[in-house]
């Protein structure tokens, strides 16, 4: 039934906190999905820094932000200077390489508020690895939704149960939110045995759930067996994000950057490191540079014979 459990890994981002899920050293991806981080739940005070990640690149993978609370505003090499709130979602294919800024509003910084969310890297397929970019906002009437009995859902991305988001995928996938109420029970939609997705999870943003008789809580991943028709129900006031999709392959991972091959990579490094990826328009004052590479330890000389 459960394939296995992943305990999210709180990362300072200077100041805010997010919680990484994927990738884990035993467990990469979930269908497309390569990366998952849960940004908060944080509360940041009038005047503070707030989010503040400036322009950096990205190549192979699409981007897909998605709010619980909070505000947080995107700018792209594309010209595309758009917020986001609770509800929406920006998708942003990179592609052959895009770059972006995500920011908050110096109004927002002034006043403060909650920041809670989502955000997710979904791997290109290899023929698509070398798209061209893209961008686009989605609004909530873009999203289907459903609410009955203590339980909200909403389709963030790809189709499950007879729905299908405004979101345009690269490749089969679902991403769902559920709000559920205390003793509220629901079902992932159908996995490989049921002509559904090969590879699915379940991710606790908030509260506590039962899955096959155990307890999970938020900051937990449960990954499914393929064949593995569960039900969970809440034990509490509980957000919860059902996710998963067909693979796409192996993918190298490194820094922002996603490839199906380590040349590509390499060269990602050596545009960026040269300057060769246009900063946005709108924010183009400042960029987080490539990362210092360890240096090799020399191998030891061998003994004479």
């Amino acid at each position: 039934m459960i394939e296995m459990v992943i305990d999210a890994r709180r990362k300072d981002l200077g100041g805010f906190e997010v919680g990484r899920v994927l990738p884990f050293h035993s467990r990469r991806m979930v269908g497309p999905f390569i990366f998952l981080d849960q940004m908060g739940p944080a509360e940041f005070a009038p005047g503070s820094t707030a989010i503040d990640v400036r322009p950096h690149p990205h190549i192979g993978l699409s981007t897909l932000t998605y709010l619980f609370e909070g505000e947080i505003m995107h700018r792209d090499n594309l010209g595309y200077t758009q917020a986001i709130r609770p509800g929406e979602v920006n998708w942003m294919t990179a592609g052959k390489g895009i770059v972006h800024s995500e920011r908050t509003d110096p109004l927002k910084k002034s006043q403060g508020g909650p920041m809670h969310g989502m955000q997710a890297w979904i791997a290109l397929p290899t023929e698509a690895e070398e798209m061209d970019p893209g961008f686009f906002h989605h609004g909530e009437a873009d999203l289907p939704s459903y609410e009955s009995g203590g339980l909200f859902a909403r389709l963030v991305a790809g189709e499950a149960y007879g729905a299908e988001s405004s979101v345009k995928t690269s490749s089969p996938l679902f991403y769902v939110h559920w709000e559920l109420k205390a003793g509220v029970r629901t079902a992932p939609p159908p996995g490989k045995g049921q002509g559904g997705m090969t590879e699915r999870a379940l991710y606790v943003a908030k509260g506590a759930i039962e899955v096959a008789g155990r307890e999970f809580h938020a900051g937990q991943m449960i990954v499914l067996e393929p064949q593995a028709e569960p039900t969970l129900k809440a034990l509490t006031q509980s957000t919860v994000m059902a996710l998963g999709g067909e693979p796409v392959g192996e993918r190298l991972i490194w820094w922002n950057f996603v490839a199906s091959s380590q040349e590509r990579i390499d060269q990602a490094k050596a545009d960026w490191k040269a300057g060769r990826m246009k900063l946005p328009t709108e924010d183009d004052l400042e960029f987080i540079p490539l990362p210092d590479e360890p240096t090799p330890v020399p191998p030891k000389p061998t003994d004479p014979v």
